[in-house]
């Protein structure tokens, strides 16, 4: 799918821009310089607007990155059940990347995580380092 692609699926939206932005995220892996110049023109916006919710959302990245993102909640459910542990024993060097993310909707079993768009629970140290070996 190409951004003009994404641009007319979303024609005539009320409120496309973050919609806009998801999708070019999901097709290409970021959102460029580029795409930023392109969104703006077609929704009259300027490309500091695009650009200031791009770098205010976590999940929208300026540059791809190749490596599987395993994100692991670090809510307060999540903390009480040992996350934090959990994350200080994974190597520091690993080949997948680990983000942040505050709930993932799993509080009774967690810690929880996410790898796409599966999500695991009741992680213990064993069963994350296999998501990562996995991933």
């Amino acid at each position: 799918m190409s951004l003009a692609d994404i641009l007319a699926r979303h024609k005539g939206r009320e409120g496309p821009l973050l919609p806009i932005l998801h999708d070019v995220q999901a097709a290409f892996g970021h959102v460029s310089e580029d795409a930023i110049r392109a969104i703006a023109q077609d929704l009259n916006l300027t490309r500091a607007e695009v650009h200031g919710v791009v770098s205010f959302y976590h999940d929208f990245k300026s540059a791809p990155d190749a490596r599987p993102v395993i994100k692991l909640c670090r809510a307060e459910a999540c903390q009480a059940r040992g996350v934090d542990a959990l994350a200080a024993a994974l190597p520091a060097d690993t080949s997948v990347k680990i983000e942040t993310v505050y709930c993932l909707g799993l509080c009774a079993v967690g810690p929880a995580a996410m790898v796409g768009s599966d999500v695991y629970a009741r992680l213990d140290g064993e069963r994350l380092k296999a998501l990562v070996n996995a991933a």
